[in-house]
């Protein structure tokens, strides 16, 4: 048994490595092989390699050939057009030179006539020149005047005739452009008037309230006449409670109290309570009721005018005009109308149409405070548009217009004066005659100094003088006279 067991083993330890060394050698082997046929296909990709690598640098070479030939045959074409432009140039050149040539034999031969035209001119400014004096010595000779006196008297004949000329001119324009401006003037006047339409009411200082009976004018009265005191003393009014039928009247100057009478009596006869509280707060009520109806006539004039942009206390102003009345006519009434008459004759002369009707609107605006206030309407109506920062030209106009030209006796007394001395300043007037409150002077002239001609330019230099020298309202009239007398006797 252990004999078995130990040949086992041995046989076994024989076995193992003669096994190892066989496996060995065969993958020894296989590996060999496997080299071999590794470097066999390495060779041969090697070679497909070397002979595509050949293949590309032929092809290269091809390319670059091919390309290089391209190119040059590029240049040689881009050389041939490039002599052809530089020889299309060398002719323009060469005909250029050609023409230039030309010309300048053309301008050698003009310069060469001009010299000789220049000179056979010189030649006969020299013949003209003594012409000219032999005329003049012989002229001389003749008249027996010299040059310069000669000259003096042409002169003199010509500044005749140019001044007969221009007086004729002056005096033919000055006549059509009056009559032009009359003519234009009275269209532009009548064709805003028919235009334009205002109402007109009754001047009145008193307001009349009718009553349901004669029953309530006890009421009014009140006890001892306390409610009717009461009434005037709060309203600054005079109630007139007299033998009238079922009415009474308010008799007042300032038609805004007599307004706010009007309305508190109406309202206390339609409540019939009338005691001295219920008489202070229906005025209180018929106060506020004004003040609203002031404003919202002032807002309507604007409206109406299409005038924007004044300050909310001329606004007011204006509102209150609506219970002032001036020679039968609404005041606010009054400056619509003219506010509409401005804008249309503005139109019609080109002018700016809003200023206008912002001007006209408030010509008048003195006259709502002129009661309340010391000064005629229109100063306190400049002072007003100064105050809330009216234009220049909105102040001038409420400066300018009718009502605001009378002067102290002193400045009236002043103007007529220099208004003499400037015409008696002109050389040939006798005497001059400020008439007619200053707006026309009277101009006598010396008949032999001044003739017909004269007399137009003497009036218009004495119309600018006038004008750069004085500052008056309106315009002056200018008339020059002069009168020729013959006188003889019989005997």
């Amino acid at each position: 048994m252990i004999t078995a067991i130990i040949a086992a083993i041995l046989t076994l330890a024989i076995s193992v490595p003669v096994t190892f060394i066989a496996t060995s050698n065969y993958r020894k082997k296989q590996q060999e092989e496997t080299i071999g046929n590794a470097q066999e296909k390495a060779r041969a990709i090697i070679d497909e390699a070397l002979t595509t690598a050949e293949n590309q640098k032929r092809e290269a070479l091809l390319e670059v050939k091919e390309e290089s030939i391209r190119s040059r045959n590029e240049l040689e074409k881009e050389i041939r057009d490039r002599r052809n432009e530089v020889q299309r140039n060398e002719r323009r050149i060469q005909q250029k030179e050609e023409s230039l040539d030309r010309k300048m034999e053309n301008l050698e031969r003009k310069e060469q006539s001009l010299q000789s035209k220049e000179e056979s001119l010189n030649k006969q400014r020299d013949e003209v020149t003594k012409l000219g004096e032999q005329r003049q010595q012989e002229l001389e000779r003749i008249s027996g005047l010299t040059s310069e006196q000669a000259k003096e008297y042409l002169l003199k004949i010509v500044e005749d005739d140019v001044r007969h000329d221009s007086a004729v001119m002056i005096k033919e324009i000055e006549t059509e452009a009056r009559e032009e401006a009359d003519k234009r003037a009275k269209e532009y006047v009548i064709s805003a008037i028919q235009r334009c339409a205002a109402d007109h009411v009754s001047e009145a200082t008193i307001s009349v309230v009718q009553l349901p009976s004669d029953e309530m004018k006890g009421r009014i009265i009140g006890r001892e006449g306390r409610n009717i005191r009461t009434l005037e003393t709060m309203t600054g009014v005079d109630l007139i409670i007299d033998d009238t039928p079922e009415a009474v009247v308010i008799s007042g100057f300032d038609p805004i109290r007599r307004e706010v009478a009007r309305i508190a009596l109406e309202k206390l006869i339609v409540d019939g309570r009338i005691h001295p509280a219920r008489i202070e707060e229906m005025v209180t009520k018929a106060q506020r009721e004004v003040e609203a109806k002031i404003k919202e006539e002032g807002e309507a004039a604007t409206l109406e005018v299409g005038v924007h942009g004044i300050h909310p206390e001329l606004v007011r102003l204006l509102g209150k005009m609506c219970f002032r009345t001036s020679y039968g006519q609404n005041a606010l009434k009054h400056s619509i109308e003219v506010a509409q008459l401005s804008g249309l004759l503005a139109a019609e002369l080109g002018l700016d149409i809003r200023l206008a009707k912002r001007a006209g609107l408030l010509h008048d605006i003195g006259k709502a405070v002129d009661h309340e206030m010391e000064g005629s309407h229109v100063q306190l109506g400049a002072e007003l548009c100064r105050k809330y920062k009216e234009s220049q030209v909105v102040i001038n106009a409420v400066e300018s217009h009718p009502g605001a030209r009378r002067e102290t006796l002193e400045t009236y007394t002043m103007r007529l004066k220099q208004l003499e001395e400037i015409t008696n300043s002109f050389k040939g007037v006798s005497n001059s005659y400020a008439i007619q409150a200053g707006r026309e002077v009277r101009v006598m002239v010396v008949p032999e100094q001044i003739n017909d001609t004269d007399m137009v330019l003497l009036a218009r230099d004495i119309s600018k003088k006038i004008e750069n020298e004085m500052e008056y309202p309106g315009q002056i009239k200018v008339s020059v006279i002069r009168e020729s007398r013959v006188t003889d006797f019989a005997k």
